[in-house]
């Protein structure tokens, strides 16, 4: 089984990117490897993490592109130069159009920081995530890796964890809480099962094969 080459798509700080970089160098990943990380940002922090991890990265800029479907076209042909076998959104902060999709089915993961299908879609992103479990009363929130489709946050789901919420929480400490219990472990966890090809898509259900001994 030859290595899956793996590109991360980023726009911020990079977190989620991290903590893929910490796994791969704990050799977590099922023989996965990093071989990109493309920001949506020039000076994005995540660009930082991958150069001190030895990872090529570039910047393909939102602002470069009269829409989001010129972007997309672009970077769909970068990762095919790039060779590219798994694509991971990890706080990219841009809606991708159907080609991305067509180009690599059932091989683009995103993390989302709720239990969907809770607070997801359109405008849930970032803290306002957070804002609307906290209004609602929610008693779990927690997060989702879900292989991504054309529609927003609503691909088959491949993991999910959940993580107490508790009275006199912020939307911020929500954030970071769900971040480091749920997103953080989870991520490294999808991907590597995709790498060991123990994933396959049934309908909306997401099929992992036990491990072989």
């Amino acid at each position: 089984m030859a290595n899956k080459r793996i590109a991360v798509l980023v726009s911020g700080g990079g977190t989620n990117l991290q903590a893929l970089i910490d796994a791969q160098s704990r050799g977590e990943l099922g023989g996965g490897e990093i071989v990109a990380v493309i920001s949506s940002k020039a000076g994005a922090y995540a660009l930082e993490r991958a150069r001190n991890a030895g990872i090529a990265g570039y910047v393909l800029p939102r602002k470069e592109f009269d829409s989001n479907q010129a972007m997309t076209v672009a970077l769909v042909e970068m990762l095919k130069k790039l060779d590219i076998d798994l694509v991971v959104l990890a706080g990219c902060m841009i809606i991708f159009t159907q080609e991305l999709v067509d180009a690599y089915p059932n091989a683009i993961m995103n993390v989302h920081p709720a239990l969907i299908p809770s607070f997801c879609g359109p405008g849930y992103y970032g803290l306002h995530v957070h804002e609307e479990a906290l209004r609602y009363g929610v008693k779990l929130s927690g997060a989702t890796v879900h292989f991504v489709s054309a529609e927003c946050d609503g691909g088959p789901i491949i993991a999910q964890k959940s993580v107490a919420v508790r009275h006199g929480d912020t939307p911020e400490t929500l954030q970071k809480r769900i971040m480091e219990e749920a997103e953080w472990k989870l991520l490294p966890e999808a991907v590597s099962l995709f790498c060991q090809e123990r994933l396959s898509v049934e309908g909306r259900n997401v099929i992992i094969k036990e491990e072989s001994v």
